[in-house]
């Protein structure tokens, strides 16, 4: 039996990370639900983010705060007194790792660590969702998926970074938090596509930009495979994960995989998907030298099938019509991008049940 949303109402959220992609999505989706938010985040307030479209600054709490500064942040999390946090915030770019390894570092691994402690803080019962990636496993492109009790590692400063920052919070869970008053679990999940990431060296984002300026894009791994997935679906996980450490401690500490079932799409067969449904799509596959980016990387979702009854309700197909939809909305109206997300949730929501 699937897991009801609306025991998120009137519940006070924090989401760290909330003017990003995902988390101006799950804080849309939680506002929806009349949860109680509080946004931390120190970027992407930009007229054309999530953050403005979506209208969050009159939705929920925003905090302009940097995870790196430790006292601000504990200060913000004590007065608060979150019942859930989801943390999300992190440096998500593998070629910018590359560019700047230090802050990539600082922003996944330290930050979280800074999290963790400021949770000592809680007096009150506090569930936390720590979101690090799939990119956590030490990837040898092996066929089969990664189970959450793999070997994690990481070739590049990002995947590193985000395996370490994972390692902490199993270490803090084990530590710290053990039987007490705050759960933590692990949610690690796959490529995640959607409507209002603009990040760049990302194969939509980059994509759909090509598209708005009439410009061609360049491809540059085309045989990489990757576990795509629309951002609903993986929210979605999230968010009953949550509901379900509430109501079940032997899962705290546990991490939780969240990816499509079956065949990875490559990346040129998701480009000519994006292509079908926007015909202004151009397209030339670049090859780089020295940038090395793992081309097979899978994961096995079974754990969190069976204990939270969780999959993937859009398929590739409709998670790529949802997204180009999106884009070709802002296209023609930036100001209608909050009413056709509502919409999508809303679509979302009448699969589950």
């Amino acid at each position: 039996m699937l897991i009801k949303l609306n025991n998120f109402k009137g519940k006070k959220v924090v989401i760290t990370g909330h003017t990003g992609f995902k988390g101006s999505w799950l804080s849309l989706w939680l506002h929806s639900l009349n949860a109680k938010i509080l946004g931390i985040s120190n970027s992407n307030r930009e007229k054309f983010s999530n953050f403005s479209l979506f209208n969050l600054k009159d939705k929920i709490i925003d905090k302009n705060i940097d995870l790196r500064k430790f006292n601000k942040l504990k200060k913000v999390i004590k007065r608060f007194k979150p019942d859930y946090i989801f943390h999300l915030a992190a440096q998500a770019i593998v070629k910018k790792s590359f560019e700047d390894p230090k802050k990539t570092w600082e922003s996944n691994t330290m930050a979280t660590i800074n999290l963790l402690e400021s949770l000592k803080v809680l007096k009150k019962q506090c569930v936390v969702v720590m979101i690090t990636s799939d990119k956590v496993y030490k990837n040898l492109e092996i066929k089969r998926g990664y189970k959450e009790n793999d070997l994690l590692g990481g070739h590049d400063p990002y995947s590193a970074s985000k395996a370490s920052a994972d390692i902490a919070i199993k270490s803090y869970s084990e530590s710290f938090f053990n039987n007490s008053n705050i759960k933590i679990v692990i949610a690690r999940a796959g490529n995640v596509i959607g409507g209002g990431d603009w990040s760049e060296g990302r194969l939509i984002p980059d994509c759909m930009r090509s598209c708005l300026k009439n410009k061609k894009v360049f491809i540059r791994s085309p045989n990489s495979t990757r576990p795509w997935q629309h951002v609903l679906d993986v929210l979605y996980g999230y968010l009953t994960l949550a509901l379900k450490l509430k109501n079940n401690s032997s899962i705290s500490g546990n991490a939780f995989n969240f990816g499509p079932s079956g065949y990875n799409f490559r990346v040129l067969k998701v480009v000519k998907l994006m292509k079908k449904e926007w015909n202004k799509l151009d397209y030339k596959i670049l090859k780089i030298k020295n940038f090395k980016e793992s081309k097979l990387l899978k994961l096995n979702s079974s754990k969190s099938k069976k204990i939270l009854k969780w999959k993937c309700f859009l398929n590739i197909r409709t998670s790529v019509l949802f997204t180009v939809k999106w884009y070709k909305s802002f296209s023609n109206n930036k100001c209608n991008v909050e009413n056709l997300s509502i919409k999508q949730i809303k679509e979302f929501q009448k699969k589950l049940y």
